[in-house]
């Protein structure tokens, strides 16, 4: 049986060239994908099966999953306050006696981004600077998290966050355009998110929790990359499902492929759902085998969490001093 990552060799091979040069969407071809969900759920038990590294390997590797937090906030009652707050955790993401304790003081470690809704970006780029931080200001924009607005408010919308600093935008597309199978009108709503960004990096939320099947996921990945996202992202956070294994092995063949057949490396963002530090090990594990160390990098592969920093800190802790830290031993904030 043929594999069922290898239905776009005919497309890329004959095709792709076509797309870079003219901008044209001819998508006949996007019927024939299938992907194998057993064999999927298979390679997803194989990685939550695994055992995780230990002692000073698990401090090595939490630590460098801080580097790829997008620490976000992303809620009804955010304020300029807890925005502020946010910024210096992110650029102080753990006690400097604990880094200090392993001789990492020094490195400057700080989270990859800080994640803010669009009229709270100017508080984030406000906060950093008087911090002395350069760490990004992203924003969620296009009708978040829903994305069920008029796509001229949605492109409105980017371009206000690019305006305000925002120099990373995640947008959320219109999952109806996947479920009734309307790929060239997805295509070129992401085009038009694509050159509203300008320079700001796009990252395309798939909403995958809401797109019906894994054959979705991989065309819905696959559409995102074409039309110029520079990651592709599982979730919202607000769904039902959000971040799931089989998902991501999904995306991530999505985006090897896409690498293999265009040399193009396109970037990882799992989202909702991840709360745990051994959780983030499960992530940068699986990153590590399907896509190789190249992508172990704040530029291919961001974690979005909101909570996901504060387990990594207490493993931390506990791993300095030999015990679990009493809450208000490491605030948040």
């Amino acid at each position: 049986m043929p594999s069922s990552f290898c239905v776009f060799k005919y497309f890329f091979e004959h095709r792709y060239r076509h797309y870079q040069r003219a901008g044209d969407c001819d998508l006949s071809w996007i019927s024939k994908i299938q992907v194998n969900q057993p064999a999927v759920l298979r390679r997803a038990e194989q990685i939550q099966a695994r055992r995780m590294v230990k002692k000073e390997w698990q401090a090595a590797w939490l630590l460098k999953a801080v580097t790829f937090i997008d620490l976000t906030t992303l809620s009804g009652d955010d304020t300029s306050s807890n925005v502020q707050r946010l910024c210096y955790k992110a650029k102080y993401p753990i006690r400097e006696d604990l880094l200090k304790a392993l001789n990492v003081h020094d490195k400057g470690l700080t989270t990859a981004a800080v994640c803010v809704y669009p009229a709270r970006v100017c508080d984030a780029v406000k906060a950093l600077k008087a911090a002395g931080s350069t760490i990004p200001v992203a924003s969620v924009a296009t009708g978040f998290p829903a994305g069920q607005t008029h796509l001229k408010t949605r492109l409105e919308e980017i371009r206000l966050a690019v305006e305000d600093g925002a120099t990373e935008i995640d947008v959320v597309i219109n999952r109806t355009l996947v479920l009734t199978g309307q790929w060239e009108a997805l295509y070129d709503e992401i085009r038009q998110f694509r050159k509203a960004c300008g320079e700001a990096h796009l990252k395309t939320i798939l909403a995958t929790g809401e797109l019906g099947s894994l054959t979705n996921v991989y065309k819905a990945s696959m559409i995102a990359m074409m039309a110029g996202s520079d990651f592709i992202k599982t979730s919202t956070g607000k769904e039902t499902v959000n971040a799931t294994f089989p998902v991501a092995i999904v995306m991530l063949r999505a985006i090897r492929d896409f690498f293999w057949k265009t040399g193009n490396k396109i970037g990882f963002k799992p989202a909702g759902g991840i709360r745990s530090a051994k959780d983030s090990l499960a992530w940068l594990s699986l990153i590590k085998e399907e896509l190789g160390d190249e992508w172990l990098t704040p530029e291919l592969f961001r974690i979005g969490a909101s909570t996901l920093l504060s387990d990594i800190e207490r493993q931390i802790y506990h791993h300095v001093t030999g015990r679990y830290a009493a809450y208000h031993d490491l605030p948040m904030s």
